[in-house]
């Protein structure tokens, strides 16, 4: 035998020393290989069921103390509405409803969706949306594990959207119940966040932005954006008011509610439109909630030592100013509620301080003073900060709309134009016509200004042709026939109010478009006694009128859509 016949172990040998069996067949290996195979597959199977089961015992587990606990705090703590806990067979019907491929949207459109792939859908995009919103402080979980029967209670069947309507989820619960107490209780919206244009759910989604005339502008759709800017959050309406007839009706009055015992010296809206002030010798300053049907009153104020012959709002909101014919005034915090006395005014000996005018940047008060003086009094600290001399005596004031000038108007029938910033007279022209000047206005926009006189005549000026030189008015208005003690432009300047307190019915309204006066102004048959103020909505949409006879007459005008 050769040595490599000798070294090298057979075949059958090296197979033994493995473990296999070399004399057994190939079809027997092959078969008990399948067996193995198939034990391993019912192996797998069997633990699959168990963990299967076991799941299935601690989740009915879980739920079943989770109903103990329910059961125990309601009997320990009480039910405040009628709210039914774990009913097994409404449970046992929900469960055949996950085990299906149908389920039901509670989304706000109470769709029907019926494929499995438009749920998946439809839940990505729910917490989209619910990412973007702002959690809630707290949340109760047992809202969600409750049902609550609304056809049972009879009080309750009016939160029911179906005639057979019955038991509802918890949430559906609360924000029908919510959506019922906004119903009810609409509160006064000048004194709350509008919850609807920012998303809010407590609001029914069929009032929206375009019924209400509001629309935001454009690139702040999102609320917390929207209000960090001071830009115009409402797009003003560009629809032109017509000449002749002036469309309008009578109201509930304004103060219907606690009519003045004096005549009425002062009405002026707040800027959020509901609130507005009047004010009279009664010494009386009362607010009203202005809504055209009940015209609540919210406040009454009582200054015992001063008739009050003017009252005004300071632009932002903040203060009312009120004097009369005294050598003070007062200061009405609204925030506060608080009335502070001022004056007399360190270094002068006027002894009236009832005529005054309010800066639109609610940074100066301007008071006309004696022998022809205005004093500067800043708002911040009541204190004295400067005056102007005319030649002649001071009737009227007026500042234009960015607050930097100053335009005044008195005996010598001169309107003067003064620089707040250095406090000097930069034009002076003589008012056509005018023998003494008894009242000033200028627009909102500052593009004109108008000027009344105590024969009755009231001028309408182009403000940049009367500084350029131009002394003829664009108009002369006529109507009157007595002194001029009031003017008024409305918030876009189509209306022009020309009043004189000597005269019933001596109130007009001219179309500055075509400087023509309404025909149809006063009203027929229907008295304004005698008017000694007016003020027009910062929206167009309100007119009051406050009388000698001690009532605020409130109207209605309906080319302007807001108030």
């Amino acid at each position: 035998m050769s040595l490599i016949s000798q070294n090298v172990p057979s075949v059958n040998k090296a197979k033994k020393a493995e473990g296999e069996n070399v004399d057994e067949p190939l079809y027997l290996r092959a078969s008990e290989d399948a067996e193995d195979e198939k034990e391993s597959v019912v192996d797998i199977s069997r633990i699959k069921k168990r963990k299967k089961a076991r799941k299935e015992r601690d989740e009915k587990l879980a739920l079943e103390q989770e109903r103990e606990m329910e059961k125990l705090e309601n009997s320990l703590f009480g039910s405040l509405n009628p709210i039914e806990f774990g009913k097994e067979e409404e449970e046992a019907q929900d469960d055949i409803d996950r085990s299906t491929d149908f389920f039901f949207d509670r989304s706000r459109n109470d769709e029907l969706l019926v494929y499995e792939d438009d749920a998946e859908v439809l839940e990505e995009s729910n917490e989209k949306e619910k990412t973007k919103l702002r959690k809630a402080v707290w949340v109760d979980d047992e809202e969600e594990r409750t049902n609550v029967n609304i056809g049972k209670v009879n009080r309750l069947r009016k939160l029911r959207k179906e005639e057979d309507e019955g038991v509802i989820p918890g949430p559906e619960y609360v924000a029908r119940l919510r959506a019922q107490h906004a119903k009810l209780n609409p509160g006064t919206e000048w004194a709350q966040l509008d919850l609807r244009a920012g998303g809010g759910r407590y609001y029914d989604c069929e009032s929206s932005d375009e019924e209400n005339g509001a629309v935001l502008a454009r690139g702040y759709e999102d609320v917390d954006e929207l209000l960090r800017t001071n830009e115009d959050l409402v797009v003003k309406s560009s629809v032109k008011l017509l000449p002749g007839l002036l469309e309008c009706s009578r109201l509930m009055d304004a103060n219907v509610h606690e009519p003045s015992n004096g005549p009425i010296n002062s009405v002026q809206f707040h800027r959020n439109t509901q609130l507005l002030l009047a004010a009279g010798l009664d010494r009386r300053l009362r607010f009203f909630q202005i809504d055209g049907r009940r015209n609540a009153k919210i406040q009454s104020v009582f200054l015992d030592d001063c008739p009050i012959r003017k009252a005004s709002f300071l632009p932002d909101g903040s203060q009312v100013i009120l004097s009369g014919r005294r050598n003070f005034f007062y200061s009405f915090d609204l925030v506060q509620a608080k009335v502070d006395k001022i004056g007399p005014l360190v270094g002068r000996e006027e002894k009236s301080l009832e005529v005054f005018e309010v800066s639109p940047d609610s940074s100066t008060i301007a008071f006309v003073g004696n022998e022809g003086y205005i004093l500067l009094v800043s708002t911040k600290s009541k204190e004295l900060i400067g005056t102007l001399k005319m030649n002649g005596t001071v009737r009227s004031l007026a500042f234009t709309d960015d607050g930097m000038q100053l335009l005044s108007f008195g005996g010598d029938g001169q309107v003067y134009h003064w620089d707040l910033r250095t406090r000097t007279c930069f034009h002076k022209a003589v008012d056509e016509g005018c023998i003494n000047g008894t009242s000033l206005c200028t627009s909102p926009n500052g593009a004109l200004f108008a000027a009344g006189s105590n024969s009755g005549i009231v001028n309408v000026y182009n403000r940049d042709e009367f500084l350029g030189g131009k002394r003829k008015p664009i108009k002369t208005v006529e109507n009157l026939t007595t002194r001029v003690d009031f003017l008024k432009f409305n918030n876009d300047a189509q209306i022009l109010a020309i009043c004189s307190s000597m005269k019933k019915n001596s109130l007009k309204l001219v179309h500055i478009p075509s400087f023509t006066v309404f025909s149809n102004w006063p009203p027929p048959n229907k008295t304004l006694h005698y008017p000694r103020c007016l003020d027009f909505s910062p929206g167009g949409g309100f007119m009051a009128i406050g009388n000698a006879a001690g009532k605020v007459l409130l109207y209605k005008l309906h080319h302007y859509s807001h108030a």
